[in-house]
């Protein structure tokens, strides 16, 4: 497993991308609007991996309730998989709270799904299939 990326929810997208590209010189990979998640998404590269920055589509999103309860910062953390299905499989039986037993697209089209932080030490992870 490697880490793809790791989340980071802001109220104003462009605001964020600007302290982002100016602070660190990081350049944009993409952007795309996840309706499904409700988030508006620019994926920056550093390293091997990326920054996600997620505004939200509307207060009712998940990362819209999550601003509004803990403000911008870290969402969550995402680690590329091979085996999106197995993985799963292999958590629920050991137990672990998940928020989807069956991924999703994500952005990037990647099949995505997200494991409860009350599993994860407080994290909310993110796995992710790139396919």
């Amino acid at each position: 497993m490697k880490v793809d990326h790791i989340g980071i929810a802001t109220h104003q997208l462009d605001e964020a991308l600007a302290l982002w590209q100016d602070a660190l010189g990081l350049k944009v990979d993409s952007t795309e609007e996840v309706t499904e998640q409700g988030v508006r998404v620019a994926m920056l590269a550093i390293g091997e991996t990326h920054i996600e920055l997620l505004e939200p589509l509307s207060p009712g999103s998940p990362v819209g309730k999550f601003l509004e309860k803990r403000g911008p910062g870290i969402h969550h953390i995402a680690v590329k998989v091979s085996d999106i299905r197995a993985t799963l499989a292999q958590l629920k039986e050991k137990g672990t709270r998940l928020i989807d037993e069956n991924p999703r697209v994500g952005a990037g089209g990647c099949l995505v799904a997200f494991v409860h932080p009350s599993s994860m030490n407080g994290v909310l992870l993110e796995l992710v299939q790139r396919i």
